[in-house]
């Protein structure tokens, strides 16, 4: 199905990968557009070109501050949801010049247990809770992992391969009751996607967004960062974001990051629904036309934009190639381990033998997903299964 992206090109692949990376809002680009021919100043500087863009700058903070119900000083814009995990778990870690411990699951992704590995390495507890075979963690497990020794405890809301949902709230509650002190993060880069997120309550102290992810530009996120929640830098240098992370900004980016966001928030009402229509009849279409698929956690909490599915006796390299060249986007993992040789870590912690790893596939959707291609996709994924068959 064709759709008209955000300068008024025509696509006519089936787009399924909105997990890795989402088409810009043609809300983003025009909000950009000053910043790419005009507003081109410095935000850190003193003039008046540098003045209009840290006039920008700030605007765009008090707004998704505001979408998201923070103060706009608790949002660090970083270069992405990777830099924002890594400044939550490290930061928390080693914050004040201490190396203290961590407490996280084995279905993270792969820039919150690289960081947990990094502290781990330098001195830091370590502590990995298992999940179950819908790749779920029992909130009052992680709480146990806690100890006096523990600086943050960093739980996803929304899986980025599987779509699971984590009981986040829950969570929340849990380690509350065993210390005040720890701090909290979840990585919320695929939850905020379809989830309205409201800081106020939702009980975490960190939290991650990626603008890619919802319709904004690539190369840019953020971190929430509690107030009072101390966090020791990364990157180093001119202080900015209250020298929480030192660069100078993209503003551009930010912007653009900012402009998705209330435009994703102007839809929420209609996009779960609408979305979860066209994975569910992906889904069923698929099921109908191939008996012995199986969607990975069918029966947990799932984001609503997140189709994962086993294909048995089908390697799905082999079969990604064959979409591919028939239209159709979808992905075999994390965009972040693509063309990597080693099975899913997350599928493997759920369970799954390598085999049965090797048979997956992930069908994501979106805000630019149109009407129909839920089915139109399945079927297509059905042709080409029945020809490797």
């Amino acid at each position: 199905m064709a759709y008209r992206g955000a300068r008024g090109t025509i696509r006519s692949m089936l787009y399924l990968d909105h997990a890795a990376s989402s088409p810009l809002r043609p809300q983003a680009w025009e909000a950009m557009a000053p910043f790419r021919d005009e507003d081109y100043g410095n935000p850190s500087g003193g003039h008046a070109v540098s003045r209009r863009a840290k006039n920008a700058l700030e605007d765009a903070r008090d707004l998704i501050a505001g979408l998201i119900g923070s103060d706009p000083l608790e949002i660090v814009f970083t270069g992405g949801g990777t830099e924002a995990d890594n400044l939550a778990v490290k930061g928390a870690a080693l914050a004040g010049g201490e190396k203290s411990g961590v407490v996280t699951s084995t279905v993270e992704h792969d820039a919150v247990l690289a960081s947990a590995g990094f502290v781990e390495g330098v001195g830091c507890p370590l502590a990995l809770v298992k999940v179950d075979a819908d790749g779920l963690v029992d909130p009052a497990e992680v709480a146990s992992h806690v100890t006096p020794e523990t600086a943050v405890v960093s739980v996803m809301m929304g899986n980025n391969e599987t779509g699971v949902r984590q009981p986040i709230e829950q969570i929340a509650d849990e380690i509350g009751a065993v210390s005040s002190s720890v701090v909290f993060h979840s990585d919320a880069v695929q939850g905020y996607v379809s989830e309205r997120i409201d800081l106020g309550s939702l009980g975490v102290d960190l939290l991650s967004l990626a603008a890619h992810k919802f319709g904004g530009p690539k190369g840019v996120g953020l971190l929430f960062v509690r107030s009072g929640t101390r966090l020791e830098p990364l990157i180093h240098g001119g202080g900015q974001e209250l020298g929480r992370r030192s660069g100078t900004h993209n503003v551009m980016a930010v912007v653009g990051m900012a402009a998705a966001m209330a435009a994703l928030e102007s839809e929420r009402e209609d996009f779960r629904p609408r979305v979860m229509a066209e994975r569910n009849r992906f889904e069923t279409t698929l099921a109908s036309l191939v008996p012995d698929v199986a969607f990975t956690a069918a029966n947990a909490p799932r984001m609503v934009q997140t189709s994962h599915v086993r294909i048995p006796g089908i390697r799905n390299e082999v079969l990604l190639v064959r979409l591919d060249a028939a239209g159709v986007a979808a992905s075999a993992a994390s965009a972040c381990q693509s063309g990597a040789a080693t099975v899913s870590h997350v599928l493997e912690a759920m369970g799954m033998t390598p085999a049965e790893a090797r048979e997956c596939l992930r069908f994501s959707f979106g805000w630019s997903t149109p009407e129909g291609e839920g089915a139109a996709a399945a079927r297509l994924v059905a042709r080409e299964i029945e020809a490797l068959r």
